[in-house]
């Protein structure tokens, strides 16, 4: 038997045990690392407590279970899995108190809080990898088709309450810790949030995940670990200040480190030709990634996934022991550094080359570990007989964003270089396997490379790069020929993955050849094309490819030159890489997807129409309603006669037939009265300034950027709060309703713009929340450090919400979503989901405002030409600004934006002017419509019945249906 965690026998806690050996095949699921404890008739903390021990299934048992193919299906693992007996609050609160005392982390004097919530929450871990275990254990003797998400972040709050809300033991946690001196909720909020994401990228990744448990999908998450995150917001007199996260400070008890999965990531070094003719990577600096597990329940099932996490290290003998010793300890450690400050920070900046080898480090270290684990899974799964080309039949890749996109190059290496297929094989399973999902179309987001730098640092890839660049050149060729050389350039120039780089020798002698020869080539496939070509250049002379004709011959042949620009940057575009490299390519709101084919990748679409689709983002409703507003929870479940509501939104729509019933109208208000004091208490907390819950809550939280127009929403509460200082105090009372005006987000610490919208937001609330003539009416809190259980907190409680992006530049939103689900009115431009939203809502119940996506060139277009006339109103609060009232700053700057009539960042490129009077005149439509409180609170049921639409589920359902092609696998 193998030995215990402790000493038993000088324990006399321990009446009975039985410990059972971890699984030990560790590459596809975690081990049972943890003691599971039923009831004890004690429940002092007492160290003579006493413990009793369930076991988890034994080994032997193991051996006896049935093959997962037997008739009607996959059977087996799960039977054997039946704990509910003893989850009662006594054996809970045994568990708890048996992490306290034999997995401490922390001094055993006390049981103080965040004791409480280590100890806490290592037992609910007990019970996830129960389940985790038996999860992959199903999945890999079924050997079903599974999806990997790989995404640069994974924004997932506190765990606790989610995941024993999925295993439906809150009660029982609950009363447990009561027993335990302690209650839940202060227990919980000792959490730290998870630092791995930022913004809606890595919510919606947390949210499939888990969407991806509660339906049963086959699927894992990649990240990164990083141990400092982005950046705890400190919000100070010079406004946004940053510092470290400490989230891993105190541990993080949901996570196991996998010591037995380690993969090796290299960088730099160069390329060679191996005996055999293929290629091989050597050389360079080596570093070791290291998986972290992170359990993810579903609701109400056993489906238990995991989130594999990965940091970086180097191996002992990296470290210089002799330099240490002579005195050099720099250098003793640099690789050690090196290693370990690829997983410091989330998307540390890029503006030197330092910073972007940093970023690009990153993004390859999620690649190749991943890519490297994947195949592991596969081959293992495989047994003796791997057969390559099942690959995309087991495996589907999904890359979330463009930060992924190495995966395309990496999965082709290790194919062809590691694996021994050809290029052609490892081209064509790449295409089959890879997935794109397109976040943005904003410019710096559609990531670019330095050729340079992505020769430095990963040499083979770039060469794979260039490989798959020239099969795009000679795919755009056979499509447009070579009789309209203009055009073929700008196609060329418009759809290559290599930017400014010089044609390949294949390429370029296609070009060189006659029309009429040229035509001969068009009816033949890809592959034979190619190979030709590529015999023609080894054939020809050397200076047929590289000569040029005189200018004279090539003005008389009518030739155009596909030289670069000597002046330009040689970069990579590797959206465009994904594109090309993926089997399908996504928007994530309809009129995003429709921007995405018509305008981003237009010249692709017309090339490949069959690879576009729109999936349109969700949010899960079990964090975003059911755990974060119990009270509106309970409320919905009691009108639509049901709980089901939590796993089939589409019962939401039952409320619309109560919409006027004032029996909910008037539970529908004291459930927002609730939340919103709860706000208010946390808005006193966290700024220390005290608002009416009775006035309107208008709540602004998400990412700080230009393209947001957190500056428009600034700008139209100025010029409210200039019209208020003109009035009487009963004119003030009589004209506008009180308002509580909220703000959340983070600015990317080099983003300046960005940084002195925060700063001015927080002077403009300086200045009105101290202002006496004012009082009630208007307040203004900006609220430090906005994370995921900050908009737990808000959402509930807010009743405006601002989704004001200009139109056409926010790719969907999910809070949005958020707000919409419970109960909060939305004013928004007709942009991202905001468009889905008022279709579903209705528009009677969506405050719309502002120009449209179509109209947005064609203004830019009249501002730079002078034509633009700013609204008098707008003109007058820019000069109310710079009169110095919210002293001592000096905003000529950020008002200086919006003005002129050219340039990026200037001559208000995101049309805040433009849309100031339509937002000021919307806002009167906001007050006069919560005057009258049951209109209001209508328009509140019918938005949280009309959000039927926006879950996570309905969106997972579209991906594995159209992308990723796997079934649900439901344990039974």
């Amino acid at each position: 038997m193998a030995a215990l965690p402790f000493n038993a026998a000088q324990s006399k806690s321990f009446t009975s045990y039985k410990f059972v050996s971890s699984i030990k095949d560790y590459n596809y699921r975690p081990c049972l690392s943890q003691l599971f404890l039923v009831r004890t008739p004690r429940l002092n903390l007492s160290r003579r407590s006493y413990f009793s021990v369930i076991t988890n299934v034994a080994s032997e048992q193991r051996q006896e279970l049935k093959d997962p193919v037997a008739e009607g299906g996959v059977v087996g693992l799960a039977d054997s899995l039946d704990y509910s007996a003893h989850h009662d609050s006594a054996s809970i609160a045994s568990s708890i108190k048996y992490h306290a005392e034999f997995t401490p982390s922390f001094s055993p004097e006390n049981f103080e809080l965040p004791k409480a919530f280590v100890a806490t929450a290592e037992s609910v871990r007990d019970l996830l990898i129960i389940n985790w275990n038996a999860t992959y254990e199903y999945y890999e003797k079924a050997n079903v088709k599974q999806a990997y998400y790989l995404s640069m972040e994974f924004l997932q709050g506190r765990a606790l309450l989610n995941a024993i809300g999925n295993l439906q033991l809150s009660g029982a946690y609950a009363e447990a810790l009561k027993k335990l001196g302690h209650n839940l909720e202060d227990v919980a909020a000792k959490e730290e949030d998870a630092a791995l994401g930022n913004g809606g990228l890595g919510r919606l990744a947390s949210c499939f995940l888990d969407s991806l448990a509660t339906l049963n999908y086959p699927a894992w998450g990649y990240g990164l670990r990083y141990k400092y995150g982005l950046f705890k917001q400190l919000i100070t007199k010079d406004g946004q200040e940053e510092v470290a996260e400490s989230w891993l400070e105190m541990g993080n008890p949901w996570e196991i480190v996998r010591n037995d999965i380690t993969y090796p990531v290299k960088f730099y070094g160069k390329v060679i030709f191996k005996p055999d003719g293929g290629k091989q990577w050597i050389g360079g600096e080596n570093v070791t990634a290291v998986a972290y597990d992170v359990p993810i329940p579903g609701y109400k099932t056993k489906t238990t996934i995991n989130l594999r996490l990965w940091s970086t290290k180097v191996a002992p003998d990296e470290f210089d022991l002799h330099a240490f010793n002579t005195g050099d300890h720099a250098k003793a450690y640099a690789a050690l550094k090196n290693a370990e400050k690829i997983c410091y920070i989330l998307y540390p900046g890029d503006e030197s080359r330092e910073g972007k080898t940093l970023r690009l480090k990153q993004q390859y270290t999620l690649c190749s570990a991943s890519l490297q684990d994947i195949i592991a899974h596969f081959e293992r799964r495989s047994g003796n007989s791997v057969n390559w080309e099942t690959f995309p039949e087991k495996v589907c890749v999904q890359m979330n964003d463009t930060h992924p996109t190495l995966c395309i190059p990496e999965l082709i290496r290790i194919l062809m270089d590691v694996k021994g297929l050809s290029w052609k094989e490892a081209w064509s399973i790449t295409k089959r396997t890879v997935a794109y999902t397109n976040h943005t179309v904003l410019p710096e987001a559609l990531e670019k490379w330095s050729l340079d730098l992505l020769q430095e640092l990963l040499p083979r890839h770039v060469e794979i790069i260039s490989m798959i660049d020239e099969e795009l050149i000679h795919t755009i060729i056979e499509e447009y020929g070579t009789e309209d050389l203009e055009l073929l350039q700008q196609k060329l120039n418009q759809m290559r993955i290599l930017d400014n780089i010089e044609l390949p020798e294949s390429a370029a002698e296609l070009l060189l050849v006659k029309p009429e020869e040229i035509s001969n080539l068009d009816s033949m496939d890809e592959a034979k094309v190619t190979d030709e070509v590529i015999e023609v250049t080894e054939e020809e002379p050397e200076t047929a490819v590289k000569e040029e004709p005189e200018e004279e011959e090539r003005q008389e042949k009518n030739v155009v030159s596909f030289e670069p620009h000597p002046k330009l940057p040689k970069l990579v575009r590797m959206a465009n890489l994904c594109v090309v490299g993926g089997h399908s390519v996504n928007g994530v709101a309809e009129i995003h997807s429709e921007i995405v084919r018509n305008e981003v990748f237009n010249e692709f679409y017309k090339l490949w129409p069959e690879k576009f689709q729109n999936k349109t983002n969700g949010v899960t409703p079990r964090r975003w309603i059911r755990f974060c507003n119990p009270d509106l929870s309970q409320i919905i479940t009691k009108w639509t006669g049901t709980e089901d509501w939590v796993l089939n939104t589409e019962k939401l729509v039952l409320l619309r037939k109560f919409a006027d019933n004032e029996g909910l109208q008037s539970e529908w208000r004291e459930a927002k009265r609730r939340n919103k004091m709860k706000v208010a208490a946390f808005l006193q907390e966290k700024t220390g300034y005290i608002v009416n819950p009775d006035a309107m809550f208008d709540v602004q939280i998400k990412r700080i950027h230009e393209y947001k127009r957190q500056l428009l929403n600034i700008l139209g509460i100025v010029y409210r709060y200039k019209k208020m200082k003109e009035l009487s105090p009963e004119e003030r009372k009589a004209k506008y309703v009180p308002r509580v005006c909220i703000f959340g987000g983070k600015a990317f610490a080099t983003y300046v713009q960005a940084k002195r919208i925060v700063k001015f937001i927080t002077d403009v609330g300086a200045t009105i929340n101290h202002d006496p003539e004012i009082g009630d009416l208007l307040k203004v809190v900006f609220v430090p450090d906005y994370n995921v259980s900050v908009a737990e907190v808000l959402i509930p409680g807010s009743e405006l919400s601002q989704h004001i992006s200009t139109a056409g530049m926010e790719a969907s939103g999910t809070s949005n979503m958020k707000f919409a689900m419970n109960g909060c009115i939305l004013i928004g431009t007709l942009d991202g989901a905001n468009v889905e939203i008022r279709q579903e809502v209705g528009e009677d119940n969506f405050f719309l405002f502002g120009a449209q996506a179509d109209e947005i060139a064609g203004l830019r277009k009249e501002r730079a030409q002078g034509k633009f006339v700013p609204d008098p109103r707008f003109e007058e609060v820019k000069k109310f600004v710079r009169s110095g009232v919210f002293w001592p700053y000096n905003y000529d700057e950020l008002m200086g934006s919006l003005e002129g009539n050219e340039g990026y960042g200037r001559a208000d490129y995101f049309l805040v002017g433009k849309d100031f009077p339509s937002y000021i005149d919307c806002q009167d439509k906001v007050d006069e419509a919560y005057r009258d409180q049951k209109r209001w609170t209508k328009m509140s049921i019918l938005n949280t019945a009309g959000s039927y639409k926006f879950s996570s589920d309905r969106t997972i359902h579209e991906y594995a249906r159209d992308i990723w092609r796997i079934e649900p696998v439901v344990l039974p």
